[in-house]
């Protein structure tokens, strides 16, 4: 017997807490209502909102000075405030004295819940998991069945966050129904999971070729998106914890529907996705999978996808329009306007251009390591600073971790932490003190070029220009090279990269001949989409290098016994530049721009490259 999910579900009522009364979220309450909160995982926050509020705060009795008996001999000659016995009080706040419900639900309702018992206790979160179950509901996202015994049933949980906008203020609590997919079964419940998403490269091509033709850019984010995926396998679920049919409390959810999850609810939302937008027009792009362009006669679009969330640009306005109003019909959208706010990118259109930043994310990394009150400094590392496996461990590898992937998300718009990052990327597995000293500078660099971004202006000449450097046995333990590159489109930088080679080069000839290879292949990368995006500039790319020896492999079929033992896959750019495809050309060291990608630089050359690369603060600042 199958029944549809009815409207008719119940929920489990709202907890009430008494507004004269302790609030507790997992503490107890005390015992003597005047005494202060004693809870030290709760004191930040209520120190951050009762600080003005004195009337509400319990100060602590008088610190008493150590004896001088008891005293240690100090070690330094400086005096501090704790060697003179000088003691800065501390003030709890006293929930006890909390009188104002409104002011309970506001403190609390900026807390994410962990599951749906804490959650039934705020009416925001309610209203979150209620439109959460009309979009199932309304998507007939399952039919209620009974238990099959012999078929796996996964298990269902309420996910709860906190949407932010650019400015930290709060725009909406959102819940979110999710499959618990780690209990299916490989080849049963799920086969293929892989979903593509649009490359950061690629974002800022299309980027700055929409500040070059003056198109405008827009925003669209899919409701539910996974809800619009097809399932090909038999699943069954749990009922909703809260929402379990009071007729049929014994039954389960058989799927119609991707549900978020699911192993493979990703793909099965790409595939629906993209079969749509073949069907109105568009081309998936082969450089990229997750672009689609439409062309038609003198009409253009670019669509860019990233899981549920869209960026739409184009030549002609009311084509774009057109296209958004289809687009509503088959998908339920949120048109957000203008491009903004993308993926933790914050985009300001200007009449110079476009400043493209992650500001709001820098200040939370920082923020995150508790380093906002330190003292900034003028570069990533210490000028010819060389890392290595020796030292004493850190004690805590995760939050090592933590932080410095946190760093690698931050790279997509800073290029100047690209060699940092990359350096103390390369000890994840065991870092030491020292490694997490250099994290702690990286993140007090990041903290004094908080408002730092890219800047994109329209140029007189669109061309492809890029920059390849190498420094070779960088690494005095492995004696590999550290390469880098940076490519420009009409002079704004669209790609970057700065990585260890693979294996290590007999001389800085073949190093630098290896670096020129790897940014050769990632031109011709670009300039396949380019050419995919029918903006393909007339004149063929150029790579520049400092190294002679390594340009004059590049533009002569030479053999040689100094350079017979190089990979043929890196004698490829020989072919680009005798078919030419691709024009190679000496600069002198001191304009590398790509030697900020190889090594930590003096103050002074790292801003100067720094400032090539059209990074810094807003137009506006």
């Amino acid at each position: 017997m199958f029944l549809s999910c009815p409207p008719t579900q119940t929920r489990l009522s709202p907890i009430p807490s008494p507004p004269d009364s302790p609030i507790s979220s997992g503490h107890s309450s005390p015992s003597n209502p005047s005494s202060p909160l004693a809870s030290s995982t709760s004191s930040s926050s209520s120190d951050s909102v009762f600080s003005t509020t004195t009337h509400h705060i319990q100060p602590p009795p008088p610190q008493t000075p150590a004896s001088s008996s008891t005293s240690i001999a100090p070690s330094h000659p400086m005096i501090t405030r704790g060697k003179a016995g000088i003691f800065k009080p501390k003030y709890h706040a006293n929930l006890a004295h909390l009188h104002s419900h409104n002011l309970y639900h506001a403190l609390f309702s900026s807390t994410i819940p962990k599951g749906f018992k804490s959650a039934a206790k705020h009416k925001l979160w309610l209203d979150a998991m209620d439109e959460e179950m009309s979009a199932l509901r309304a998507n007939k996202t399952w039919v209620l069945v009974p238990r099959p015994y012999s078929e796996n049933v996964v298990g269902a949980k309420w996910i709860f966050r906190i949407k932010y906008r650019p400015d930290g203020t709060i725009d909406r609590h959102k819940a979110r129904l999710v499959a618990q997919g780690f209990t299916q079964i490989p080849g049963l419940d799920f086969s293929h999971t892989f979903s593509p998403v649009v490359k950061a490269a690629t974002i800022r091509i299309v980027l700055s070729l929409a500040v070059v033709n003056n198109w405008p850019l827009h925003q669209l984010d899919v409701k539910n998106a996974f809800l619009n995926g097809n399932l090909s396998e038999t699943i069954y679920m749990e009922q909703p914890p809260g929402f379990v049919d009071d007729r049929f409390p014994g039954h389960v959810c058989k799927l119609n529907k991707a549900l978020y999850g699911l192993k493979q609810a990703p793909r099965a939302w790409f595939q629906r996705l993209s079969s749509f937008l073949l069907k109105n027009g568009f081309t998936c792009s082969k450089s990229d999978t997750s672009l689609f362009i439409l062309k038609s006669d003198s009409c253009i679009l670019y669509l860019l996808v990233y899981v549920d969330d869209l960026v739409l640009t184009g030549n002609n306005p009311s084509q774009l329009k057109s296209f958004i109003s289809i687009l509503h019909k088959e998908f339920a959208t949120k048109d957000m306007g203008s491009l903004s706010y993308f993926l933790g990118l914050e985009v300001v259109r200007s009449p110079a251009g476009l400043f493209l930043s992650q500001s709001k994310y820098a200040h939370d990394i920082v923020n995150k390591a508790q380093l906002l009150d330190s003292k900034p400094v003028y570069t990533p590392l210490a000028a010819s600073q060389v890392l290595t496996s020796q030292g004493v461990p850190y004690s805590d590898p995760t939050e090592y971790r933590s932080l410095v992937g946190a760093l690698q998300y931050l790279t997509i718009t800073r290029p100047d932490l690209s060699f940092a990052v990359n350096q103390v990327s390369q000890f994840l597995h065991q870092p030491t003190v020292d490694h997490f000293q250099c994290v702690k500078r990286i993140l007090r660099y990041v903290k004094g070029t908080l408002s730092f971004g890219l800047h994109f202006t329209k140029p007189k000449d669109i061309n492809i220009l890029g920059y390849s450097d190498a420094d070779w046995a960088r690494c005095i333990e492995t004696r590999r090279s550290t390469y880098g590159y940076s490519i420009f489109l009409g002079g704004n930088l669209v790609s970057w990269s700065a990585k260890k080679q693979p294996t290590v080069a007999r001389s800085s000839c073949e190093s630098e001949y290896r670096a020129m290879a790897n940014t050769a292949a990632e031109i011709i990368w670009v300039t396949h989409l380019l050419q995919e995006l029918h903006a393909l500039p007339p004149d063929r790319p150029t790579l520049l290098c400092d190294n002679k020896s390594a340009l004059f492999l590049s533009q002569n079929p030479v053999s040689h016994k100094r350079a017979k033992h190089i990979d043929l896959d890196y004698h490829f750019i020989r072919e680009l530049v005798l078919s030419g495809k691709l024009c190679t050309k000496f600069i002198p060291t001191k304009l590398q721009v790509a030697d900020i990608f190889t090594k930590s630089l003096p103050r002074p050359q790292f801003e100067d490259f720094r400032s090539k690369l059209r990074l810094g603060p807003p137009p506006f600042a």
